[in-house]
C-alpha cells in the first residue's frame, strides 16, 4: 500500500506539487518542504521558491477568516469544534503579548524564526485573533516566511549538502 501511495505522489502528482501541498501543511509549512524537497532531488532555488509560495497561500484566507471559525467552533454543539476553539485560542494567548507589544517586527521574527508552532499559520492566527490589521500582518507574514526560507534552505543545503559531499 505504501508503494501505491508513494507512486502516486511521486509520479502523478510530481515533485514539486508534492512539496507545494507539503509547505501549505500547518506545523509542517516550509520547515518540513524545503528538507523534503531537498530529498526529492530538487535544486535549493526551486524548493525555496516553491516552499514560499505554498507556506504564503493560505495566509490571506487565515487573516481574514479565522475569527469567523473560531466563533462559529465556539458556538457548535460539536464538543469536538470546541476544543480546536479553545486550543487555538489558548495559543494565541500564549503569544498575544510578543505579538502586541512588538507588532509588525514581533510577529516577522515569530514567523521568521524557524522552530516548530512558529510560523505562517500560528503567525496569521495570532496576528488575526489580536486584531492586526491584515495588510499589516501579511506583509509581516510574508518577510518572516522569506527570511525563514533562507534559514531552512542554507541549513539544509548548507549544511546537510556540505555532509553528504564529504561522505
Amino acid at each position: 500500500m505504501g508503494e501505491i501511495i508513494k507512486e502516486f505522489f511521486l509520479e502523478i502528482v510530481g515533485k514539486e506539487l508534492c512539496v507545494f501541498f507539503c509547505s501549505m501543511l500547518p506545523v509542517i509549512e516550509l520547515r518540513g518542504a524545503i528538507p523534503m524537497a531537498f530529498a526529492l532531488g530538487l535544486p535549493w532555488w526551486q524548493a525555496y521558491l516553491i516552499s514560499v509560495l505554498g507556506n504564503l497561500l493560505p495566509v490571506p484566507f487565515i487573516l481574514l477568516l479565522i475569527n469567523l471559525v473560531i466563533k462559529w467552533m465556539s458556538s457548535s454543539k460539536v464538543t469536538f469544534f470546541n476544543k480546536i476553539a479553545n486550543f487555538l485560542l489558548k495559543k494565541v494567548e500564549k503569544n498575544r503579548e510578543r505579538i502586541e507589544k512588538y507588532s509588525f517586527w514581533g510577529l516577522f521574527l515569530f514567523v521568521a524564526i524557524p522552530l516548530p508552532m512558529t510560523g505562517a499559520w500560528t503567525g496569521s492566527l495570532v496576528a488575526a485573533v489580536v486584531g492586526v490589521k491584515p495588510l499589516k500582518a501579511f506583509l509581516s507574514v510574508l518577510l518572516g516566511v522569506l527570511l525563514a526560507g533562507v534559514i531552512v534552505t542554507l541549513i539544509v543545503y548548507g549544511g546537510i549538502g556540505f555532509l553528504a559531499w564529504l561522505l
